[in-house]
This record gives structure tokens, C-alpha cells and sequence, in this order.
């Protein structure tokens, strides 16, 4: 050791190499389209040996570096290991409502009006459990990276998810997500088993010119259904503490299972999905290199013009299946009548869609490729299930887009169109635009956006679809106005948007639907604070006022809030501590009830929900590159009402109860290779 540490002492001390900063064109962190700078860094310089060969170590080269964007995104986002924010962590946003555990059918309580134009099958109640491309991210890293996370619950609900990504090249990364849920659920039959994964990759000739981009999912969704329970009473009757004896709507006659790996559903959804998408593209522009070292050469390249193809296939196959079917039920509310008056019921759709755009970007500035102009035309192909046997369609549309950050990085404008040609969504088009500029460090960003849809409404408002249980009515096109205005600055984050729609399709009961012409106007107003109440006590309130005509049919609570009061900071150099109470609450309304078969939230009349807040503890925290949670949920359900017990349940929607007392543990590790 003595030998080994005089050894260094006489290497005498080399400066980094230094690259001159005017000869090179820094690259934009938030750029989509630059990527010839990644991996430059101009205090990087290649590791020396001594006389001994005993090689330096770099500290540099040991931190991760690690950025990500999303495919269509022109701005770059980092990896985010806060605490305080359970969110992050947990499927389902706090402003949602689900039916009764996790994996079950979600609503939003914060109105969003569905404006995807084009072909939609319709079926969205279990979005925010399924990865889908544009959620997709897309790394690059100097070091692999790995996460996994699990999370178990009481009823053995339980999650995990696994995530990896690396660069074998620096012009290659590829890695995969995986997410595994399931829940047996409180009550009879309300198991879920959800399944999903997602392969990712993307490459870059060595020269900057060509670049390709992969995407591989898969989605099963697995949910049994019970309708709700029978009675709201029986929450109280003292001999139904244990809730698997309170009857249901759905599938009584289905024996109660603990067992979390059970995926068998008897009565309920089966919806499976697969996409295969690849986007390549190739630039024309300006070429450049820089000698690094006397063997080392980095390319650098600005395109001027972009030729650009895109294919995705995908396959959506969504079922509803029931054992038990109960003759009484079905006839009151989907009038089917079944021979006898236990029947076996199933029906099933399955869609594939072929997709392929041609796409031409051009560049205008050569030293800001933030500034771009594209135009391009997509040629869709759909083959269906319907009524009347299996079909085929297809749409031609035209899309283009203009976006521009300027250098300066105070401006960001973004617009963009697409208009369908031809085919089976003839005349759905969509426009829309957002400005942003930064003012100043006091006053934060101030963004303003607009945005129009005329769009077909989904495809189980059709009168084919094989959802569609006895609609026979011609639907007219929606039309969606959408503007607002958001500002983040130092004092808080608010928010206010205006909703404008006309020929709103909805749903009247479980399977009658119907549309609404008048112009429905909603109006919503949102902010977020964060209060320093003493040094290490914060206190972080989320709230949203709403406001609609009270004889449309859109359904919102008035008032949504979330308050976290936690005692936060990073105590005794590595522990990131976040803990305290969380408080949900919304006004009553008369929130949407939920159709099984269908998969649809829809509307009724006759029922208000009145929840209490729902109260949860936590205690949150990170220790270098592991994360634990220990939570206790739903602390509002306590009742001395026949005796101590949590068994005052609040209502997700009508006839559907959330859970008792939860108690959640979870960790996360976050590794680098």
C-alpha cells in the first residue's frame, strides 16, 4: 500500500481535455430531435495510466447520468426518486375513485373530456393500469440501471414492478418494464390479476443520420365483477364483518378465493391487448467531427430535413364472461333473457389495426433543431368483429405540426392538426396550440393552450358493435372546445380551463345510450401549494373547484381536495424522510354508476354519494437507492357503531363500497450496474 500510494504521488497532474465551447454547437437538453451531443461532456477526458498501469479511478464515470423523453416530446425529463408524493409509486392518481380494490374499474373526480379523434373502440375503465406508447420513454445512460419495487397490502393485495435500461453503445439503449397486480378484493368475486410489459429500444447510426425507435406491449387485464353489493345496510349488520358474506349483484353463487395468484375470473373482464410499433427515420444537413483524442472521433451532425416512416400494429380483444347469470338481473338491466334461470353468458370483440405514416420534418434553423415543421399522411387499416360478422376499414388522414423553443429557452410554441380524408372517421379533425414563455424566477412559466376535436364518437355507440346492446340510433359527431391557462411559479401552481361540448354521447343506464345537443360548458379552476408550516413540517394542498350545467349530463363533485401535512427533509446525510396524514375529500354528487358487461361509467339520477374524508398515515422514506412506505389507509371507516371495527366504508359509485382499514407496506430498490 505504502509502495502503491507513493507511486501516484509521482504522476504529475494532467489537465481534462477541454473542447472549445464557440467551435461547438451546445446541444438542447429538451430537444427531441438533437441527439448528437449525448454522452459529450466537455469536462470528460479519457482515463490515464501511470508508469504501473494502475488506472484512475473517474468518480464521474461512476454517478449516473441518466435522461429520458417521451417519443413526440421535444423536452427531456430526469429520473424523479422524491418520497413524498405516494402517486409516484401507485397505479391509481389520488384523484381518482376505484371500484373496490386495486386492479378495479377507475374514474377520474377531475372532469377531462375524451378528445382522440379517429377510431376508438370506447372501452377506457381500465386505462391507467395498461402501458401504452405514449407513455413510453425513451433512455439514454451512462451506466445501466435497474429498479424493482413491491407492494403488499391487506386482503394479500400485492404489486410489482421491475424496470431496466442500459446502453451497450452510446448510439444504443434498449431495456423493459414489467408490472404484475393482483388482488382478491374484500368482497365476492373482485379478484384481479393484471399482467402488462413493455420492450423498448433505440438506436443511432454512428454518423447522426439514421435513427430507429421500438416498442413491444403487452396488456391482460384480468377483473371479475359483482355488480356492487345487494344492500348498503349489511356494511353495518355486525354479523358481516367479514364482507365476503354480504351478498352481491354478480356472481354469488361463485365461492369466496384468498389465494392472490388465482387468475380464473367467472364472472367478469378479460381484455387483452398487443402493439409492435417502429418508427425510423433518416437526416439530410450539415456534417461535423471533433478529435477527441488522437484515436477518438465524435460526429456531430445537424439534419435541415427528416424523412420519416412509422408502422404499429396492435390487437385489442376485450370479453365479458358470467358462469353464474342470473336471469332476473340480466333481463332488468340489459333486457337479455336467458331459458333458464341460471345461464352461462358470454360475448367478445377483438380489432387489429395496421398503421403506416410517411412523415417529412423540416429544420429552418440549423443551430435550434427545438424549431421544426412536419407534415405527413397515415393510411390506417381496421379489421372488426361486428353483428354482422367480421369487417374491414380503413382511414386516410393528414397531420402537421410546428413547434419552437427558442435558444434562448423563454418561448416554447407549440401547434399542431390532423384532419381525416377519408374512410371510416371521415371528417374527425382536431387542432390545437400552446404557448409558454418563462417571465422571470418570481413569476415562473405562464402557459396558454387551445384546442378543438371533431371527432366520431366511440365505437360501441355503434349500432354494429357487439357491445352495443340495443342501440339503434345514428350518433352525430362530437365537437370538444377546449382553452386555459396555467401558470407555475414560487408562490403556487394554478391551473383554469374551459370546456365546451356538443352532441355529448353518454350512457343512460347500463346499456341505453343516448346524446345530448345542447352545449354542455364546464368550467374548472385548480391549484397546487406547498405551505412551510415550521422548518421540517410541510403542508402540500391540491384542490380543483368545478362547475357544469346542472341539466347536462356530465356529473363532477364541486370540490376536490388532497392536503398532506408531513413532517419532510433529509436527516443525517442519507435519509429522505416524508411522513405525516393525507386527507382526500370531495363534495356529494351523483356520481356514475358502473356497468359491468359494458365496461362504461354511466349516468343516474337517483343515488348521491356523501363520503367522508378519506384519512390515510404515512411513513415514507429513502435511504441512497432504497425506498420503503409503510401506509395506513382509510383510517375514516373507523366505527364504534356495534362495536369497534373499521366498517364505515365510503362509496366509489353507487352500490360499489371502497375498502375498510388498509394497512400498505412497499419497497423500492433502485440498483446501478
Amino acid at each position: 500500500m505504502i509502495f502503491v500510494a507513493n507511486s501516484f504521488a509521482q504522476i504529475r497532474p494532467q489537465k481534462p481535455i477541454t473542447l472549445d465551447k464557440d467551435a461547438v454547437t451546445s446541444p438542447d437538453k429538451n430537444n427531441s430531435f438533437d441527439q448528437q451531443g449525448e454522452g459529450l461532456d466537455i469536462k470528460s477526458t479519457a482515463p490515464r495510466k501511470d508508469s504501473l498501469a494502475f488506472e484512475h479511478r473517474d468518480d464521474a464515470k461512476d454517478a449516473l447520468i441518466m435522461t429520458a423523453q417521451f417519443l413526440d416530446s421535444t423536452r427531456k425529463i430526469y429520473l424523479d426518486s422524491s418520497v413524498n408524493n405516494f402517486d409516484n409509486y401507485f397505479p391509481i392518481p389520488s384523484s381518482y375513485v376505484y371500484l373496490g380494490n386495486n386492479g378495479a374499474a377507475a374514474k377520474s373526480l377531475i372532469f377531462s373530456p375524451a378528445q382522440q379523434i379517429g377510431f376508438d373502440q370506447g372501452f377506457h375503465a381500465f386505462d391507467m393500469y395498461k402501458f401504452n406508447l405514449e407513455s413510453t420513454k425513451f433512455y439514454q445512460t451512462n451506466r445501466p440501471f435497474s429498479s424493482i419495487s413491491y407492494q403488499l397490502a391487506s386482503g394479500k393485495e400485492q404489486m410489482l414492478q421491475a424496470f431496466h435500461t442500459q446502453n451497450p453503445k452510446p448510439n444504443f439503449n434498449f431495456g423493459f418494464e414489467y408490472k404484475m397486480i393482483t388482488a382478491p378484493g374484500f368482497f365476492v368475486t373482485q379478484n384481479t390479476n393484471h399482467n402488462s410489459y413493455r420492450i423498448f429500444g433505440s438506436y443511432q447510426g454512428i454518423k447522426k443520420r439514421y435513427q430507429q425507435n421500438v416498442v413491444i406491449i403487452g396488456n391482460n387485464i384480468r377483473a371479475s365483477q359483482n355488480g356492487g353489493i345487494e344492500n348498503t345496510a349489511d356494511l353495518q349488520d355486525p354479523n358481516r364483518a367479514d364482507r365476503f358474506t354480504i351478498p352481491v349483484n354478480m356472481g354469488n353463487n361463485a365461492s369466496f378465493r384468498t389465494n392472490p395468484f388465482v387468475t380464473s375470473i367467472l364472472t367478469g373482464n378479460q381484455n387483452k391487448a398487443f402493439s409492435f410499433f417502429i418508427r425510423q427515420h433518416y437526416d439530410f444537413g450539415k456534417r461535423d467531427s471533433i478529435a477527441v483524442n488522437d484515436s477518438t472521433m465524435t460526429y456531430l451532425f445537424f439534419p435541415k430535413l427528416r424523412i420519416q416512416h412509422s408502422f404499429i400494429y396492435q390487437r385489442q380483444q376485450i370479453q365479458f364472461g358470467d358462469i353464474f347469470a342470473d336471469s332476473s338481473l340480466y333481463q332488468n338491466w340489459y333486457n337479455i333473457n336467458f331459458a333458464s334461470k341460471f345461464d352461462t353468458f358470454s360475448i367478445g370483440e377483438t380489432w387489429r389495426e395496421i398503421k403506416n405514416d410517411f412523415s417529412v420534418i423540416q429544420f429552418p434553423d440549423t443551430k435550434n433543431t427545438a424549431q421544426f415543421l412536419s407534415a405527413g399522411i397515415t393510411m390506417q387499416n381496421l379489421y372488426g368483429d361486428l353483428k354482422t360478422g367480421k369487417n374491414n376499414f380503413y382511414n386516410l388522414f393528414i397531420h402537421g405540426e410546428y413547434r419552437n423553443r427558442t435558444k434562448n429557452k423563454l418561448w416554447d410554441i407549440i401547434t399542431n392538426g390532423a384532419i381525416y380524408i377519408n374512410g371510416l372517421n371521415s371528417g374527425d379533425y382536431s387542432a390545437s396550440a400552446s404557448v409558454s414563455r418563462y417571465l422571470n424566477k418570481r413569476f415562473g412559466f405562464v402557459q396558454i393552450w387551445f384546442k378543438n376535436s371533431n371527432r366520431t364518437p366511440s365505437n360501441i355507440f355503434n349500432e354494429q358493435a357487439v357491445f352495443n346492446l340495443g342501440n339503434n340510433d345514428k350518433f352525430k359527431k362530437e365537437n370538444i372546445t377546449s382553452f386555459g391557462l396555467k401558470s407555475e411559479n414560487q408562490f403556487a401552481t394554478f391551473g383554469f380551463s374551459n370546456h365546451l361540448l356538443i352532441n355529448h354521447a353518454y350512457f343512460v343506464n347500463y346499456f341505453q345510450a343516448s346524446q345530448y345537443s345542447a352545449l354542455i360548458n364546464v368550467l374548472q379552476f385548480s391549484m397546487y401549494k406547498k405551505i412551510r408550516l415550521t422548518r421540517h413540517i410541510n403542508w402540500h394542498n391540491d384542490f380543483c373547484l368545478q362547475q357544469t350545467d346542472l341539466a347536462s349530463p356530465i356529473r363532477v363533485p364541486t370540490f376536490y381536495t388532497r392536503n398532506r401535512i408531513a413532517y419532510e427533509g433529509v436527516f443525517f446525510k442519507n435519509l429522505t424522510l416524508s411522513t405525516g396524514l393525507e386527507l382526500r375529500y370531495f363534495t356529494p354528487f351523483k356520481a356514475n354508476g358502473y356497468s359491468p358487461i359494458t365496461q362504461q361509467f354511466v349516468n343516474q339520477d337517483s343515488i348521491t354519494i356523501r363520503n367522508l374524508p378519506d384519512v390515510s398515515a404515512f411513513l415514507h422514506f429513502r435511504i441512497k437507492g432504497f425506498t420503503g412506505f409503510l401506509r395506513a389507509e382509510n383510517l375514516n371507516t373507523m366505527s364504534f357503531k356495534n362495536g369497534f371495527g373499521f366498517t364505515n366504508n365510503n362509496f366509489a359509485a353507487p352500490y360499489y363500497p371502497t375498502q375498510g382499514f388498509m394497512l400498505r407496506f412497499g419497497v423500492k430498490w433502485w440498483m446501478v450496474n
